[in-house]
């Protein structure tokens, strides 16, 4: 049975176009029951660093991206109940923090911070994920 054959019409997958997306085989968010996944994001458009230098910056450009995957599924920052931020360098903790907080304010998503060895692109120092609810399992 091949992976087409075995997927589940109750899931959606949304992919941005990411090169990224057909080189590894993901869609950039997923949709099940009440539950929107969003892939690790880096702060990329159209293959350019935003941000570069700045771990304040790249979270913020990092979550916008992000923020742009629930958009197919009607969602918005208001709906995001996790969120993982992978950093380069404890260091940048504050910078980082700072940003998230920025984006969810009140909405107080359930929230992990990793640092890591690096990614793949040597520039990045922040990647994120998040995960949505969306009440009533559309």
């Amino acid at each position: 049975m091949t992976p087409s054959e075995r997927r589940d019409p109750d899931v959606e997958r949304d992919r941005s176009g990411s090169t990224w997306e057909e080189t590894i085989g993901f869609a950039r968010a997923v949709a099940a029951g009440d539950r929107v996944l969003v892939a690790g994001t880096m702060p990329l458009a159209d293959g350019k660093l935003l941000g570069e230098g700045s771990p304040y910056k790249q979270t913020r450009a990092a979550f916008g991206k992000a923020l742009e995957a629930l958009e197919p599924f009607g969602l918005d920052a208001s709906s995001v109940i996790r969120t993982r931020m992978y950093l380069t360098h404890a260091r940048d903790v504050e910078d980082v923090a700072r940003a998230h907080k920025e984006v969810f304010g009140e909405v107080a998503p359930a929230a992990t911070v990793v640092v890591v060895s690096g990614f793949v692109d040597s520039r990045v120092l922040v990647e994120v994920e998040m995960e949505a609810f969306r009440g009533g399992g559309r």
